[in-house]
C-alpha cells in the first residue's frame, strides 16, 4: 500500500515539475490513522524556491484529491527541497553532485571501512570514485552503497 502511493506520487511530480525542470528526489510516506505524513522533496539544477514548493504542493495536492490517490480520510502534505546535506542515491545524483564533498556508508566495508568521506571524484558505469581527505581513491559500486550525502562544510 505505502510503495504504490509512494510509487503514484512521484510519478504526479514527476508530470507537475517536468516544464520548470523540478524532479522528486524522494517521497515518503509516514504515520498511520489520523496523523499520516506525505513528503516530498524536490530539487532542480537551480535549486528550489519557496515558490517552486507552493507549486508542486497545489497541484499535487489538487491531483490527490481528485484522483483519490491517498485512501482513508486526512494527511499532512509538505513540499520541500532536500538541503544542503542531501540525500544521494540514484546515478543522476553522483553524476551531478561530482567534484562536491560527500558522505558514504557502505553496506559492506571497502578496505576495512565502511563510513567514507571525501569528493566525488567520478561516477561511471555504476561505479563512484571517491577521494579521501588522506590517501589513495576509492572505488565501489552503486549497489554496494547504503546511504550517501552531500557533505556541506560550514
Amino acid at each position: 500500500m505505502k510503495a504504490a502511493v509512494v510509487e503514484k506520487v512521484t510519478e504526479i511530480v514527476e508530470r507537475a515539475g517536468r516544464a520548470e525542470g523540478i524532479e522528486p528526489v524522494e517521497v515518503q510516506w509516514l504515520g498511520a490513522g489520523g496523523s499520516r505524513l506525505l513528503r516530498i522533496y524536490i530539487d532542480k539544477p537551480a535549486g528550489v524556491t519557496h515558490a517552486d514548493c507552493e507549486r508542486i504542493s497545489e497541484h499535487v495536492g489538487t491531483v490527490l484529491d481528485v484522483e483519490e490517490v491517498i485512501p482513508g480520510g486526512t494527511y499532512r502534505l509538505e513540499v520541500s527541497s532536500p538541503g544542503v546535506e542531501r540525500k544521494l542515491s540514484k546515478p543522476k545524483d553522483f553524476e551531478r553532485f561530482t567534484g562536491s564533498k560527500v558522505k558514504v556508508v557502505l553496506r559492506e566495508p571497502v578496505d576495512n571501512r565502511k563510513l567514507w568521506e571525501g569528493t566525488l571524484a567520478g561516477f561511471s558505469e555504476d561505479v563512484i570514485t571517491l577521494e579521501p581527505s588522506k590517501g589513495a581513491p576509492v572505488r565501489f559500486r552503486l549497489q554496494q552503497v547504503d546511504r550517501a550525502n552531500l557533505k556541506f562544510e560550514w
